[in-house]
């Protein structure tokens, strides 16, 4: 789908608009039809997205990357038979926003034979990564003196690579007979970041991703989702792929300038060399306040202890999983297009003057960069695409952002009766998104958010009609 065909279905399929200015629409086409899944086939893909030597990690305000320890991958799968394809796919990144997350649904979208709205695209989050934004790249980049967000050439080799990754999947789709779902509990690896509180409620300290204060780390995990999810496709009694989700940010240690898909990627490629003939797929669920901060202290020897225990998460939830056969089994793709509205203290002026602001850090001119691309992507009324996969009564969900994990435990309660996985960290503009209730809270995450606490009210909404 191209912007301009966004826009149209944006404002073509409106179904509800508020006072408040954000808008949903829901797809009513075949991408909300109901069919069945007897004609289902996967086409699993993987290829190569590691930055190059002195590509800006992070936004452009860390340490650029200097020495690459692992490869970062673009993981994903194909379904096809059950009407237009389907993708689905996780990347080694910190995040891809606005125009650059879809300029990779769309590049996916064209050799898989789809459209761009059938395709959801996911970072995992690592930060010793790059977060592509192409308009704050372009912004960045007229001041002359800002470390680049992005390097384009790189930007489209990797597009040119899942062209043709995808492409070359899809001739060697093998047939689904059934699929499986299973969970594993994890101890010791997620905590909630926003426990440290006054009587009102006010976060006073967060755990990062990393915690040495003992007062911090002897507070308890608080709001997190301890399951890892696995939802795996079968080939009679042959496991082909496992999409396997988990909430919490994927970070041990970072800012160092080692390019690495940290513990998250390290357990799914564990796992990978487990097994190599099934694909192995792994999807950060909504951990905006979510990290390992109670039980990482940032050292070295803590990222072999969080990949072992997220590694023991796959191998639980697979050992757990419940097969059925998918023939008959009713299949639809939903996606509802959301607008929320950018906080009403962000002004394009005075956004360009930070960025302009030479003696100000680099974190405090490129973050404004990120700010201005979402004004303008609302000006333009490009909306995000919120989707959902049901497959019997597996329903994967895929939202956007740094999304707090409350709005994963509601997907769950929306659809009690069905096995609910959630991806979080697809189109990355909104930044961080806050509940409602945390808005007047403050703390870290409130404190960069780029939308009114609206968006709550919006996304909920929209997960509704697509659960």
């Amino acid at each position: 789908m191209t912007s301009n065909q966004s826009r149209r279905n944006f404002l073509k399929e409106t179904l509800l608009t508020t006072a408040a200015g954000w808008t949903l629409s829901v797809d009513q086409a075949l991408n909300a039809a109901q069919t069945t899944a007897s004609g289902l086939h996967i086409a699993p893909f993987k290829f190569d997205v590691t930055p190059p030597i002195g590509h800006s990690c992070c936004g452009g305000w860390i340490k650029p990357i200097e020495v690459v320890d692992d490869a970062l991958e673009a993981v994903g799968i194909v379904l096809l038979g059950a009407g237009k394809p389907i993708v689905l796919c996780a990347v080694d990144w910190t995040g891809l926003l606005n125009e650059a997350h879809v300029e990779w649904r769309t590049a996916l979208a064209q050799a898989a034979g789809t459209t761009a709205d059938r395709v959801a695209v996911h970072c995992v989050h690592q930060h010793n990564a790059p977060m592509a934004c192409l308009e704050a790249e372009r912004i960045v980049a007229a001041e002359g003196d800002l470390p680049h967000v992005l390097m384009v050439d790189f930007f489209k080799r990797c597009l040119d690579a899942g062209r043709d990754a995808v492409a070359k999947a899809v001739k060697q789709a093998r047939p689904v007979t059934h699929i499986g779902h299973g969970q594993g509990k994890i101890e010791g690896i997620a905590s909630n970041r926003r426990v440290h509180r006054d009587e009102s409620g006010k976060v006073i300290a967060m755990r990062g991703s990393a915690c040495t204060d003992p007062k911090l780390i002897a507070l308890p995990d608080g709001l997190i989702d301890p399951f890892l999810k696995t939802v795996a496709f079968f080939n009679g009694d042959k496991k082909i792929a496992s999409l396997h989700y988990y909430a919490t940010h994927p970070m041990s240690y970072y800012a160092d300038g080692r390019a690495t898909s940290d513990f998250a990627g390290l357990a799914r490629k564990q796992r990978q060399q487990d097994e190599p003939d099934c694909h192995h797929v792994y999807f950060t669920g909504c951990a905006g306040n979510v990290s390992a901060g109670k039980y990482n202290d940032g050292s070295k020897a803590a990222r072999p202890i969080l990949t072992k225990r997220l590694y023991d998460g796959i191998v639980a939830s697979e050992a757990k999983l419940e097969r059925t056969a998918v023939n008959g089994q009713a299949l639809a793709w939903k996606t509802a297009e959301i607008l929320p509205p950018p906080l009403k203290s962000l002004h394009a002026e005075k956004l360009a003057q930070q960025v302009s602001t030479k003696t100000s850090g680099v974190v405090y001119r490129n973050r404004p960069s990120y700010m201005l691309s979402w004004l303008h992507r609302v000006e333009k009324r490009i909306p995000i695409v919120l989707s959902s996969l049901h497959i019997g009564g597996v329903k994967l969900l895929h939202l956007p952002a740094e999304s707090f994990i409350e709005y994963q435990l509601r997907a769950q309660d929306f659809a009690k009766d069905n096995f609910v996985c959630t991806a979080a960290y697809g189109d990355g503009g909104p930044w961080y998104i806050p509940v409602k209730e945390e808005y007047p809270n403050g703390g870290y995450e409130v404190s960069v958010a780029f939308c009114e606490p609206e968006i709550d009210d919006v996304m909920t909404e929209g997960m509704r009609r697509i659960l």
